[in-house]
């Protein structure tokens, strides 16, 4: 084993932790420093600079050449103006520079907000408003959006990075080739700014701009869609990154520093951002910086970057599973397996340990359970027990209680309730949202605060923790949270439309894709044309992973006992269809 600590606990923390008799050697108490994220960063490269911290496209930085570059990006923020407090968004892949801001923003005391660079443009407006941010920093790609964007907010600075940027020279030449010279011109002015024009700006600042942040300030903003399924801003702190990635190494009980983590999941999301690059960069690990993910592109890094660890969606596992590239290769490198981001059924993770046994690993897939309310994981199998359809146990100093929804009243083990938890990792709270604060952050008879997740589940008499579904409404496309009421206020919005309806539907590959349905005002008929201009609404509106693959037009939707939509009925007619 890894670790070699006892664990001696009382009587009286065993009665509410009861999982802490399956610790086995894993420590759940834990020192957390008062540090900021940019620090622990900084740790890491005082302890071993030559240590290699990313990997792009075979190009490897080691961490005294990433602490280096992050400080020469922190200057030219600084020389643009952006302080202390100042929100900067960070639209943008699993790239170096996208690592080199996030670090660079934090050493200045500013906050980055992280958004899926394939967001449609309303919701980039949406996110930059919310977030209070009129910074904004994006690939030459997505160019085209920051033109649109521009029309209906001010903003003061746009950084425009190119992914050639990040590459050897040869590689540089050829992606610049094949690829870049495809994208949209860029005309720089006072308010865009080239990436290399950028970089040089922090000649200009003379003074050493990072200042000294603690653990209780707030650095990142995530966006989720909170327990009433509506997009919000998540305040994160440097103590939640920090905790994640101290809880998620010790709950690993293997070697993390200077072992490779394959960094797939994208860094606008929890699991991303705090799972594969700062667990790794505060561990003193490498990530490997995966901008796009597909299954076979997935497959190749397996077989040529030989990681140590992985980290996915069920979907990605599902697809290496099938994939016919994969019969030969080695994944005796293996440390560990880890799946979030949508339930993995017991039926799909046995056909994942059963390919990582025929494939040389020793490790089996474990699973984990978070919410973006505490950046990501916040219980996982662990490393010497599993039982059948659980999600595993809390993490070291997380305590997990399950409620009568909507109250604090705690439920016997084997009774279903809403998960609650407190630890470390819990979010400071949404940005502008009190009531939905109050609700979520909710304190309990102990004299703790506990965020309500939304989520319905039980605990055994063990202390394993078994997800059930979801209280809030949400769909999960391929590892993707989608919050229906959105998509459905976006198609409303439509002179044409009456009222709409989006659910998933089952699908081999993303577990869920989503279907609209249509009920159109009495002066309209459904038309092909309708159901284009629909659609193409929708595309200027929504990121392409949460687009309607249909729409269906229905002269009326069923409804409940008190008159809203049964959207569960057309997800009930929807699964029988399938079946059919």
């Amino acid at each position: 084993m890894y670790n070699t600590y006892e664990n001696n606990f009382s009587a009286d923390e065993l009665k509410i932790a009861p999982w802490l008799k399956s610790y086995g050697d894993v420590k759940f108490h834990l020192d957390y420093p008062d540090i900021s994220m940019y620090q622990a960063l900084v740790n890491s490269a005082e302890k071993a600079p030559n240590q290699d911290a990313i990997c792009f496209q075979g190009k490897n930085t080691n961490f005294g050449k990433l602490k280096t570059e992050i400080d020469t990006v922190a200057k030219a923020f600084s020389s643009l103006g952006i302080k202390e407090g100042d929100v900067v968004t960070i639209c943008m892949p699993n790239i170096p520079q996208t690592v080199m801001c996030l670090y660079a923003v934090n050493s200045i005391g500013a906050i980055a907000s992280m958004i899926h660079p394939l967001s449609a443009t309303g919701e980039i407006e949406f996110y930059l408003k919310e977030a209070n941010s009129k910074i904004l920093i994006t690939i030459d790609q997505f160019y085209n959006k920051v033109e649109e964007i521009s029309k209906n907010i001010t903003l003061e600075h746009v950084i425009i990075a190119r992914v050639s940027d990040a590459l050897s020279p040869l590689k540089s030449i050829l992606y610049r080739f094949i690829k870049e010279r495809k994208f949209p011109k860029i005309e720089e002015n006072n308010t865009i700014i080239r990436w290399n024009n950028f970089y040089k700006l922090s000649k200009k600042q003379k003074k050493d701009p990072r200042i000294t942040k603690k653990g209780k300030d707030i650095s990142v903003i995530l966006f989720s869609g909170g327990t009433t399924g509506t997009s919000k801003g998540i305040q994160l702190t440097n103590l939640n990154f920090n905790a994640l990635a101290l809880q998620t190494g010790t709950m690993c009980n293997s070697v993390v520093t200077g072992k490779t983590m394959l960094a797939a999941m994208p860094m606008f999301h929890g699991f991303g951002l705090g799972v594969c690059v700062h667990t790794m960069m505060y561990w003193g690990g490498r990530s490997y910086l995966v901008p796009q993910v597909s299954v076979k592109g997935y497959s190749n890094l397996l077989k040529t970057a030989k990681p140590n660890y992985i980290a996915g969606v069920p979907t990605l596992y599902e697809g290496i599973t099938r994939n016919q590239e994969m019969e030969n290769v080695d994944l005796s490198c293996l440390m560990g397996v880890f799946s979030g981001g949508d339930s993995l059924s017991i039926e799909l993770k046995k056909k994942i340990d059963k390919f990582l046994k025929e494939h040389g690993a020793s490790v089996k897939v474990r699973e984990g359970y978070g919410t973006t309310e505490c950046v990501t994981a916040s219980c996982l199998t662990p490393y010497n027990k599993e039982k059948e359809g659980s999600i595993g146990l809390p993490y070291p100093d997380t305590y997990y209680v399950i409620c009568k929804p909507n109250t604090t009243e705690i439920l016997p083990f084997g009774e279903e309730g809403e998960i609650c938890l407190r630890g470390p990792s819990v979010m400071y709270g949404y940005i502008g949202h009190e009531e939905e604060n109050a609700n979520t952050l909710v304190k309990h008879p102990d004299g703790y605060t506990y965020l309500h997740t939304g989520d319905v589940g039980m605990m055994d008499d063990e202390g394993f923790i078994y997800f059930k579904q979801r209280i809030k409404r949400m769909i999960i496309t391929s590892g993707y949270n989608v919050y229906p009421s959105q998509l459905e206020n976006i198609i409303d919005s439509l002179e044409e439309v009456r009222y709409s309806c989006c659910i998933g539907v089952p699908d081999s590959y993303k577990m869920h894709k989503i279907k609209a349905f249509v009920v159109l005002n009495p002066q309209y008929k459904p038309s092909d044309k309708t159901k284009e201009k629909i659609l193409n609404h929708c595309r200027k509106n929504i990121a392409k992973y949460a687009m309607p693959y249909d729409i269906e037009f229905r002269d009326e939707l069923p409804k409940t006992l008190v008159g809203k939509i049964a959207y569960r009925e057309l997800e009930k007619e929807e699964e029988t269809n399938l079946q059919n």
